[in-house]
């Protein structure tokens, strides 16, 4: 009532108590109409129209009992108020309106709280299309409905059908209210099923009719005489709509997913760039706030993007942002229609208000502060400070109160697109690596519990099927989103990239990208992650710069265009006018060069997040980890950045081309950059073993296009590659073993082969570091016990050697020697490997790497033997000979030999643990082999191990002795006897067989080969300075030395090893080898190599004969092992050739078949084995003193030394062949003998092997001679009966050698110059002949004595009888006296002739005794004729000769004249008488010696041979009358004398009385009147004698020569000599006795009147 009085005090008053009464809430549902009823009157009256509304919101807020009618009536009454002309009515009624709206919703809410635990009404038919039926829903919801739908119908321009008394309302009020309801009370449209219908049928209806003109409207196309105002987009309601659709997607999205497919594709168009500025700006803001919302992007991608006939978009959303992005720098933005057209030029020349400076001063970065902004070909766009990240905070969407578009800012369209691209990707990427990280822990805990059998339950199973098939549909939907967004926002980023000015807003952009491409490589989306990996690659290298990896990659993209609704959206590639700030300048890693480039700030900072993603999700990069490696390694090239020991990067000097250029801004960076390039690296370690690889062929692949720039130039090559892969593989050793095999497979096959050799170096330099880090590395479990890993590791530093490069092979052995010098004690199974390394270098490689690898040899030998695993002892052996072998450098080939001695010290030290290793690990191999079913294959098998190890020594050796260089045979060869000396007996004993087949025969077959073939070219110096001697001065000289050592060497073996040797089964053969050996090299035509033979022939017969069983040393227990020996045909695996010799020996040996030759006793093997000595003796013999067919230059005659070593062989030979030497072998050695003494001397070596003349010694090859023939004879003397025979050919070969005092002998054709004369006693001693004949004449007369001492102890034997010995001796010495003084020494025939005085004294006593058998008739007449020839020789006397000298020699007739008178004519009845008669008449030419005319006259009297004479007819006297005669033929010799003196006395008187007289005056010569005075003192005493004689006794033929006489005497009565007178008158007294008177004729002759005419 009192609010009817209309009166305003009183009104206001009772405002206040109403008021007053409903906040004590005691107002009833009538009251409360009626109170509504009177407000009415009073707002019609527009009366108190605030406190109205006052009341009305206290009324409505305090209770609920306003329903329905009353409801609507108060709510229409606050609308009513909102439209009054007073602003603050206005406004406080529009705040009135929006709070009771609030409060009727809140009522539904309230309502529903308190309904919630009724039971749910049945819900209302779907179909129902009426809306007033709202008969389902409660009091406050049917309110809250029928005010929503009249909102509904309010704002569509339609009547209200609950709203009574509305006369006006707004549609912009109409839409914040609607957009404030569905923002704060979703709940209530969600859970209630008519609202729902409601927003279906009227909201989303309406607001598309609403959105018309902005759909329609072209911006320009608009002319401003357009009729109809509603075709123009109307800033107000067109944002309020767009505030509603927000609201509708983000709340309401579920129910209305169509009708978001329309409000999403217009939000999309309004972005177009023909749309109003402001529209395009509040499209994005509206954009942006589904941007920050990343459940709901899902939901649009699984609701359109997946659905097969659905627009696309989510895609579409992100393409749009793209295009209106790059629209903004195509198209010149111009603000809102009302700005000017020029906007944008006025913009880019600085006229903007907001811009502080001119935005050209951004490319110079001078000191002005610089505006964070983007520019792109020309076009500047500011980056404006829009938003906070994650929130979008729209700007014009909250201009509520402008009716007007407002101007908007330039660049801020932009800065909200690109905060939009920023926070889609955020939160798109939270969202989905959150999920998965989930999923993963669930799929981990699931698995772990359904690995634990004894908890997985069938419930347990289903809910992991359910969580995979869960997991299956969440990736198909990430999938999608990624595929649908990721190229939109690639475009996109990549242009902000190029062209953002600004720090920050670059790493923002880069850290987008960077977070999508880890996301598409954690879904493993291959193409999208290489895309942004590819974009931010690009953004780190400068402008068009030609990298492969990356051109492909794009080409590939911008060949997909991706079109959004009919647009293109083009890769806009890279502008080239950068306006960044340039920091470095560096040379691109081309193939040509190509000038500098230039690096920015921004590449740089790209270069860092490049860096990021590697360091962060180098496990999802898999084969994009190509394109990240391959742009830093050009970005390190630029930099200058180059690799350091471990593979770190260090700034280091460009090499060629104009140097690096750095700012100081890099250059304090370069540290960080390039720390952060290692830790890159460092992380690997973390990667799983997939990636890993993915890494290690990224590395690989670069490392080869590296590899392929740097062929055919020297240019400095790009390291990169490898240096990484070092630092990979050093940081992931404890699983070195996966990437191993990869990694050092590049490292060899390919970066170690390079022909640039710093790549090749720097390969050798990763390979050798990674296995040195490889072997010091602790493993678990540690390399001692992990031998497959140890192997592993060292493989490729034995790979290294099938590598030529010198360099790399240096690298490798260095690194095998620091290996040897850390691990060396540790290296177990891997030794066979290091060993390898130094035995593959090649004789052809250099010094200095072999001398390196001989360095690491060294080393091992002195440090490391104990330690190695004894198999490799082996090897150890055959590479210290493999350097032997090396010709580069003679010291290593000789230390070397040094080093095998030492070893071979060192395996007889430790022998005993050697073997008991070896016996060990020959048991697993002799297992293994069984199992595998194969023999056992090592070389020299079936020996010990132990054994073996020492023939691989003994072969090595072996072969050392056949190198080229001498010094080194002779090292070789000394070292391999001095080691089978020192160390032999360590053998087992059937190894010996080997050693002796296999080592040493083998040995000796190459030598003699050798030296056979060697050149005899002269060597002229022996390199350097060295000058040779010239006894070595060919290589066949050289040759000559090793064979005699080595000859030498295996000769001592036999000897000092025979009780090894000997019980083996084919010693005889081996001693027939030995001999072989020995016979060819003494024939060689070599003089050295001869007598060395000799030598060691003198040696093996020093053997002593085995002693017997009782007094053996210890031999080895098998004594007569059988051995198999099939050397004739097996080859010996490690010596190369095989054993086969082609002459008789050999085909013995191969002949020889293994089995136990039969045991036969010590003795015969023993005599077979010296007969086959004599044998090889006697071939010796009769080769080397054979003479030679032809004579030229170059015949080979055998020194002195070597015939004397040889002659000097025979005695201790004889020593054991003796019982079975026969008159056959008696024969051989006498040709030997006799051939050996006529060998000639060279006429150089003469002074020093003949006695000067003067001296007459024997040489020592005559004494040898003798001394062998003396031998022999004592050997007879007491030997059997049969031996005795041989005694007639000894004294046939001393004959032979008296014979050569006169006759010296021929050697073949070759012309001799006998320089020893007698005459002359002259010795040229430089004769111009090639060679000189011996001074033979010491020897035959030493030969000479020999004889007449042998014969005087044989004389009686019967051999000597039988064989006419004494004949021959006088044959023999027949000749030098018949030479007498033509013998070239005059000593011969004295000695000759004392000889044969000896001889006879003994001889013819034989003779005599033997006289009836006939043995000697055939001695006589040669005695006689000796006898003949040496008195009246036909020899001059020299006329030098002095008197004493004749007188001397005349007594020596004398004495053969005695001997003839002793031991002769007194048995002459024993004696032939013609030989009697011989001399006879011989003593008769004596007697009566003519002189010789040449005499000069003082000398006749002396070379009468007075005494000769006088002794012959003394003799003859003797001899005429014999007083006693026993025999008729001793009165035969009687007369014979008497017959021959007479005869003789006749002749000298005749002549005497004839020269008498022709000489007149002159007196006779001296000589022949003493011959005459001789003749008759004769005469007178023959006549005694006859006288004296038994008349019986005297022939009458006698008497009757004796009376003949007389007249001859007579007639020398005339003699003018007084001395001839005395004589005659003596010579004619006794005449007197036949002075009677004649008788008859015929008594005169008659024997019976002689004793009557005596005594008459």
């Amino acid at each position: 009532m009192g609010c009817g009085t209309k009166e305003p005090k009183i009104t206001q008053l009772c405002l206040a108590a109403i008021q007053r009464l409903m906040s004590h809430e005691v107002v009833s549902e009538a009251a409360a109409g009626n109170i509504i009823n009177m407000l009415w009157q009073l707002m019609e009256n527009s009366l108190e129209e605030l406190k109205l509304l006052q009341t009305v919101l206290v009324l409505l807020t305090t209770n609920t009992v306003v329903h329905d009618e009353a409801l609507s009536k108060a709510i229409v009454l606050c609308f009513r108020l909102h439209f009054t002309k007073d602003n603050i009515t206005n406004n406080t009624a529009a705040a009135t309106v929006r709070q009771v709206v609030t409060v009727v919703f809140e009522r539904v809410v309230a309502e529903d709280e308190r309904y919630k635990d009724a039971v749910d009404q049945p819900a209302a038919v779907q179909g129902n299309s009426n809306r007033r039926s709202v008969s389902t829903l409660k009091p406050c919801a049917k309110d809250a409905y029928m005010l929503f739908q009249d909102l509904c119908q309010l704002v569509n321009a339609d009547a209200p059908y609950w709203l009574v008394g509305m006369t006006e309302m707004t549609r912009t009020f109409g839409l914040e209210l609607l957009e404030s309801v569905l923002n704060d009370f979703p709940q209530v449209f969600l859970q209630h099923q008519e609202f729902s219908f409601l927003l279906k049928e009227r909201v989303c209806p309406l607001v598309i009719k609403l959105f018309s003109p902005n759909i329609k409207f072209r911006q320009g196309s608009t002319t401003s005489s357009s009729p109809a105002p509603v075709e123009k987009p109307y800033f107000p309601i067109c944002m309020r709509l767009l505030r509603v659709v927000s609201v509708l997607i983000k709340q309401f999205y579920s129910l209305l997913v169509t009708e978001c497919e329309i409000f999403l594709s217009l939000l999309v168009k309004f972005l177009d760039a023909d749309k109003p500025q402001w529209l395009r700006a509040v499209a994005v803001e509206s954009i942006h706030r589904l941007c920050v919302q990343p459940q709901l992007l899902r939901s649009f991608c699984q609701s359109y993007d997946m659905k097969q006939h659905s627009t696309k978009v989510f895609r579409d959303i992100v393409n749009a942002l793209g295009s209106f992005i790059q629209s903004l720098f195509l198209v010149p933005s111009t603000g809102n229609t009302s700005a000017t057209p020029n906007q944008t030029g006025s913009n880019a020349s600085g006229n903007t208000g907001s811009a502080q400076t001119n935005p050209g001063v951004l490319g110079m970065g001078g000191g002005a502060t610089v505006l964070p902004a983007f520019e792109y070909r020309g076009t500047w766009i500011p980056i404006l400070n829009v938003t906070v990240q994650g929130s979008a905070k729209a700007t014009y969407l909250e201009m509520l109160d402008k009716v007007e578009p407002p101007t908007i800012p330039e660049g801020y369209a932009m800065s909200v697109a690109f905060h939009c691209l920023l926070d889609l990707v955020r939160g798109i990427t939270t969202m989905i690596e959150g999920e998965l990280g989930e999923a993963e822990t669930v799929i981990q805990t699931t698995t772990e519990a359904t690995s634990l059998p004894a908890q997985s339950s069938e419930q347990d199973l289903q809910s992991v099927s359910d969580q995979s098939e869960k997991e299956l549909v969440s990736r198909a939907v990430w999938e999608e989103m990624v595929n649908a967004c990721w190229c939109g926002l690639l475009a996109a980023l990549s242009l902000l990239l190029d062209a953002s000015t600004d720090e920050a807003a670059t790493e923002n952009i880069l850290k987008a990208e960077l977070t999508m491409a880890a996301l598409c490589g954690r879904l493993g989306l291959v193409t999208s992650r290489d895309a942004f990996i590819t974009a931010i690659c690009k953004g780190s290298l400068p402008p068009h710069y030609a990298l492969t990896v990356l051109n492909s990659t794009t080409a590939a993209l911008s060949s997909k265009s991706y079109s959004i609704q009919g647009q293109n959206v083009q890769m806009i590639s890279p502008s080239s006018e950068s306006h960044q700030q340039v920091v470095a300048v560096g040379q691109p890693l081309a193939l040509q060069p190509q000038g500098t480039v230039m690096l920015t700030s921004k590449n740089i900072q790209c270069m860092r997040t490049l860096l990021n993603l590697a360091h962060f999700h180098g496990a999802v990069l898999g084969t994009s980890w190509q394109l990240v490696l391959a742009t830093l390694q050009h970005l390190v090239w630029i930099l200058g950045l180059k690799p350091s020991v471990g593979g770190a990067l260090k700034p280091g000097r460009a090499v060629e081309g104009p140097s690096t250029v750095l700012t100081t801004a890099v250059m304090t960076d370069l540290p960080s950059i390039s720390s952060m390039i290692s830790k890159l690296f460092e992380n690997s370690q973390y990667l799983d073993d997939v990636s890993l690889h993915h890494l290690i062929n990224a590395l690989c692949s670069l490392s080869l296009e590296a590899m392929d720039m740097a062929y055919g130039n020297n240019k400095e090559p790009s390291l990169f590659a490898v240096a990484k892969l070092l630092e990979t593989g050093l940081v992931n050793m404890r699983r070195i073993e996966i990437l191993w095999r990869p990694l050092t497979g590049h490292l060899l096959e390919k970066v170690c082969q390079h022909p640039n050799s710093r790549m090749r170096e720097w390969g050798a330099e990763a390979l050798t570091s990674l296995i040195k880090a490889g072997l010091t590395f602790r493993h678990d479990p540690p390399l001692s016990q992990n031998q497959r890993l140890q192997l592993l590791l060292l493989n490729p530093l034995k790979e290294l050697s099938n590598i030529s490069h010198p360099d790399i092979r240096i690298k490798q052995l260095e690194c095998v020697l620091q290996i040897l010098q850390s691990q060396g004690d540790s290296l177990g199974p891997g030794w066979p490997l290091v060993l390898g390394v130094m035995g593959a270098i090649q004789s052809d490689q250099g010094e200095s790497l072999i001398r390196t690898a001989f360095q690491c040899l060294q080393l091992v030998v002195t440090d490391f033997l104990p330690t190695m695993p004894c198999t490799c002892l082996q090897i150890v052996v055959e590479v210290a000979g493999s350097f032997g072998l090396h010709n580069q450098e003679l010291n290593i080939s000789l230390t070397s030999i040094g080093l095998l001695w030492n070893i071979s010290d060192y395996f007889f030290q430790r022998g005993e643990i050697i073997e008991k290793e070896l016996n060990k690990e020959e048991a697993v191999l002799q297992k293994q082999a069984e199992e595998k079913g194969v023999m056992l294959n090592r070389p020299f098998h079936p020996a010990s191990p132990f054994d073996c190890l020492w023939l691989c020594l003994y072969a090595k050796l072996g072969e050392l002795c056949v190198d080229p260089r001498p010094a080194v045979r002779k090292s070789a060869g000394q070292t391999l006897f001095s080691t089978i000396g020192a160390h032999g007996t360590l053998l087992q004993h059937s190894t010996w067989h080997t050693v002796i087949w296999k080592v040493l025969f083998h040995l000796l077959d190459r030598v003699r080969e050798s030296s056979t073939t060697a050149d005899k070219e002269k060597i002229e110096s022996g390199g350097g300075n060295i000058l040779i001697h010239h006894s070595r001065d060919t290589a066949e000289k050289q040759w000559a030395e090793t064979w005699v050592l080595t000859l030498a060497g295996v000769a001592r073996i036999f000897n000092t090893r025979r009780y090894l040797l000997q019980p083996l089964g084919d010693f005889s053969q081996a001693w027939d080898v030995l001999l072989d050996h020995i016979q060819s090299a003494a024939l060689s035509k070599n003089n050295e190599v001869s007598l060395a033979a000799l030598k060691s022939f003198q040696e093996i017969l020093q053997i002593v004969s085995p002693v017997r069983d009782s007094e053996k040393p210890e031999t080895p227990p098998a004594i007569n092992v059988s051995v198999p020996l099939v050397v004739g045909t097996t080859t010996a695996p490690s010596l190369g050739r095989s054993f086969m010799r082609t002459d008789s020996i050999g085909e013995r040996i191969g002949r020889y078949n293994g089995s136990e030759p039969p045991a036969i006793t010590d003795e015969i093997e023993d005599l077979n084995l010296w007969w086959a000595a004599w044998n090889s003796w006697y071939r010796i013999g009769s080769e080397s003193t054979r003479p030679p067919v032809t004579c030229d230059k170059l015949t080979f005659i055998p020194s002195q030394p070597f015939l004397t070593a040889l002659i000097q062989i025979f005695p201790a030979l004889y020593q054991h062949i003796k019982t079975g030497f026969s008159m056959d072998d008696l024969q051989k050695l006498g040709v030997i003998l006799h051939g050996a003494v006529s060998v000639p001397i060279s006429s150089d070596a003469s002074p020093f092997i003949l006695p000067s003349y003067t001296e007459a010694v024997l040489t020592s090859l005559q004494e040898a001679v003798l001394t062998a023939l003396d031998v022999l004879q004592k050997a007879i003397c007491v030997g059997s009966e049969g031996m005795q025979i041989m005694y007639p050919a000894i004294f046939d070969q001393l004959l032979a050698f008296v014979e050569f005092s006169c006759k010296p002998p021929q050697y073949g054709q070759l012309e001799t110059k006998h320089i020893a004369n007698a005459k002359y006693n002259q010795i040229q001693l430089f004769a111009p002949a090639e060679w000189v004949a011996l001074n033979y004449v010491p020897f035959a007369e030493r030969s000479l004595e020999v004889v007449v001492d042998l014969y005087q102890k044989t004389a009686c034997h019967k051999a000597v009888v039988t064989e006419k010995v004494l004949q021959n001796i006088i044959k023999t010495l027949r000749i030098p006296l018949s030479l007498k003084y033509s013998c070239p020494s005059e000593s011969t025939w004295k000695l000759a002739v004392s000889s044969l005085l000896k001889v006879l004294s003994i001889g013819l006593p034989v003779a005599r005794q033997h006289a009836s058998s006939g043995k000697f008739d055939s001695m006589w007449p040669e005695l006689a004729n000796t006898f003949e020839d040496f008195l009246f020789t036909k020899s001059t006397p020299p006329d030098n000769l002095s008197i004493q000298e004749f007188q001397k020699n005349e007594s020596i007739d004398v004495e053969v004249v005695q001997l003839i008178s002793t031991e002769i004519l007194p048995y002459a009845n024993f004696i032939p008488k013609e030989f009697v008669g011989q001399i006879m008449t011989m003593l008769n030419k004596g007697s009566i010696h003519s002189q010789s005319s040449s005499f000069t006259e003082a000398e006749i009297d002396i070379r009468m041979r007075e005494e000769f004479s006088k002794v012959c007819f003394e003799t003859l006297l003797q001899f005429s009358f014999s007083n006693k005669v026993t025999t008729p033929q001793e009165g035969y010799i009687s007369r014979m004398a008497l017959s021959v003196l007479l005869k003789r006395s006749q002749d000298v008187l005749h002549r005497y009385i004839e020269d008498e007289r022709l000489s007149g005056k002159c007196p006779l010569p001296r000589q022949q009147v003493t011959e005459i005075i001789f003749v008759l003192k004769a005469v007178s005493t023959l006549i005694d004698s006859l006288k004296k004689t038994q008349p019986e006794n005297v022939d009458s033929s006698t008497w009757a020569q004796v009376i003949a006489l007389y007249p001859t005497l007579v007639e020398c009565i005339t003699c003018s000599s007084s001395e001839v007178c005395s004589a005659l008158k003596e010579a004619l007294v006794p005449f007197k006795d036949f002075m009677h008177p004649p008788a008859a004729k015929h008594a005169m002759f008659g024997p019976s009147q002689e004793p009557e005419l005596q005594h008459t």
